[in-house]
């Protein structure tokens, strides 16, 4: 076990120096210091703080449950058409109506009643391991066919727009550029969101406030002007506002309600500028199930015009002049180059299943961040004062050892931590000082070990061995046990604790590598150098 031949040797000091020098820009951006320019050109990669270090922003956004059951019901009449549509011969239906939170709906044709019966129920089946039904259909008076959401499928349905919407919300903020950000769920309609280092949550805000729902819908031509300026729809029809700075800012459009095209299927959106007015513009482009569509709806309606709507506000309402048929539009409304660009981010996210409300908003400083890392970096600077005198006294060259190991421990946690691209947070900042505690218990065991071997009468190169070998054994059981600690805080916990985790799982490979490996080859050299007929320790 003690012999380290010269391959082994300059492996292990290089893995060292490569850990070590990749905590240098951390060890910059901890102190407050400029990372000199020069250097930034080779390396410039140093750990994220967290929002209790770095300050930033913390916003709550809560979704409405009442929302989710909205759009369910209209999913839920477009599904039922189109099926009545399709069955052969056709099912007439009549009097739809979505009050109360129900959809019903009159059957024209008694006969027809069974059959659009049969039709309906595959649209009523959960998904899930459960297959319960999320809807319950009702026959009144005959002819009338209510259906009502069940309870446990509004619960699935609010959760599926939840975990969706904590996917869009974390793509949005990652084209911000944004480090490591923290977004996770909090109960059943609330989304956390933490970004470090944004001191101005405007552009976050207004990113994240902006549903990017985009429908193509045909306009209702045969609406009167008097009753769409007064509110009044047709049936089947919705009226919808212009959108602020748009050419039907402060007027109203009436629109089918049904039949249009949703921007769900787009697989690209960017800013750019009209060829002919040089306006901020943003290009869409669909994939080819809604380039099929939409070429569609183009090509059997042209000469009509058609609302682009963003958000259940009409951005323009252009005329068909030819069928679409490259599967890519254009969107025009007003736009500044920066607004232009954030439609462009937030439909390239995907669109917010639901609204999200800022209930909570809160802009944290950088002072208390710096006053928490001067603060850690005291604490564990007393503290590892302590542990060196402590060995040092107590095991004499073997402490030097240990000491010089330790220092090295703390140098390539940041630079692995920085490598990894990972956050260091203020519970990670007291997983720093727990792994030194790990550390220095390591060297403990194996100077005990020591000892005892010699007090057996055995020699100075044996009892070394066997005192590594045994006190090894220990050790690696001791932190198997915490590397399963620390993974299942890293998958069960967030934020602060996931921080925490993240340098104990890192520090108890770094502290068996420097506590075992490292000191172990430097007494092997020493040994091998020196040949002491005996040991001070």
């Amino acid at each position: 076990m003690l012999d380290f031949p010269q391959w082994r040797r300059i492996w292990l000091w290089g893995l060292t120096l490569v850990a070590c020098l990749a905590a240098v820009p951390s060890f910059f951006a901890l102190t407050g210091q400029d990372y000199p320019d020069p250097l930034k050109a080779t390396y410039d990669q140093s750990v994220n703080l967290g929002l209790d270090l770095a300050g930033g922003s913390h916003i709550l956004l809560e979704a409405e449950r009442s929302q989710v059951a909205a759009q369910r019901l209209e999913t839920m009449e477009e599904s039922v058409t189109a099926e009545m549509r399709r069955a052969d011969p056709r099912i007439r239906i009549g009097d739809v109506s979505r009050r109360d939170g129900r959809l019903s709906f009159m059957i024209e044709n008694p006969v027809d009643v069974d059959r659009a019966r049969d039709l309906i129920e595959p649209l009523t089946t959960g998904a899930g391991l459960t297959g319960q039904r999320d809807w319950t259909i009702r026959v009144v008076d005959g002819q009338r066919m209510i259906l009502t959401p069940t309870e446990a499928g509004m619960d699935m349905a609010v959760n599926n727009a939840m975990e969706t919407a904590v996917e869009v919300v974390r793509k949005r903020i990652d084209a911000l550029g944004t480090r490591e950000p923290t977004i996770i769920r909090q109960g059943d309609n609330r989304i956390v969101v933490q970004v470090p280092g944004l001191q101005d949550p405007g552009e976050l805000k207004a990113l994240l406030g902006q549903t990017a729902s985009l429908e193509f819908k045909l306009v209702d031509v045969e609406a009167s002007a008097a009753d769409t300026q007064a509110g009044i729809a047709r049936p089947g029809s919705q009226i919808l506002p212009g959108a602020p700075g748009s050419d039907y800012e402060g007027a109203t459009l009436a629109v089918r309600r049904l039949g249009g095209i949703k921007g769900d299927t787009l697989t690209d959106a960017r800013q750019s500028f009209d060829p002919q007015t040089n306006e901020p513009v943003v290009n869409i482009t669909f994939d080819s199930s809604g380039g099929q569509r939409f070429a569609k709806l183009t090509r059997e309606n042209v000469n009509r015009p058609f609302a682009i709507i963003l958000d259940d506000q009409v951005l323009s309402a252009p005329n068909i002049n030819e069928p679409i048929l490259g599967g890519t539009a254009q969107i025009s409304g007003g736009f500044t180059v920066e607004s232009a660009n954030n439609l462009a981010i937030s439909l390239r996210s995907g669109a917010l299943p639901v609204d999200l409300a800022i209930v909570e908003e809160r802009t944290v400083g950088p002072d208390l961040g710096q006053d928490s890392i001067e603060s850690g970096i005291l604490a564990m600077g007393i503290g590892s004062l302590l542990v060196i005198l402590l060995m040092v006294v107590t095991y004499g060259r073997f402490g030097m050892y240990s000491t010089v190991a330790l220092a090295i421990n703390v140098v390539m946690i940041l630079g692995i931590m920085a490598i990894l691209n990972t956050t260091l947070t203020l519970p990670g900042i007291a997983g720093f000082v727990l792994t030194i505690g790990a550390a220095v218990d390591a060297n403990v065991l194996i100077n005990e070990r020591i000892r005892e071997e010699r007090k057996r009468g055995r020699r100075v190169v044996a009892a070394v061995e066997n005192g590594y070998k045994e006190a090894s054994r220990a050790i690696y059981d001791a932190n198997v046990t915490n590397f399963i600690a620390g993974v299942l805080l890293f998958l069960f916990g967030s934020g602060p604790v996931r921080g925490f985790a993240v340098v104990l799982v890192i520090g108890l490979f770094t502290s068996v590598f420097t506590a075992v490996v490292l000191t172990r080859m430097w007494v092997a050299m020493w040994l091998r150098k020196k040949r002491p007929s005996d040991l001070h320790i």
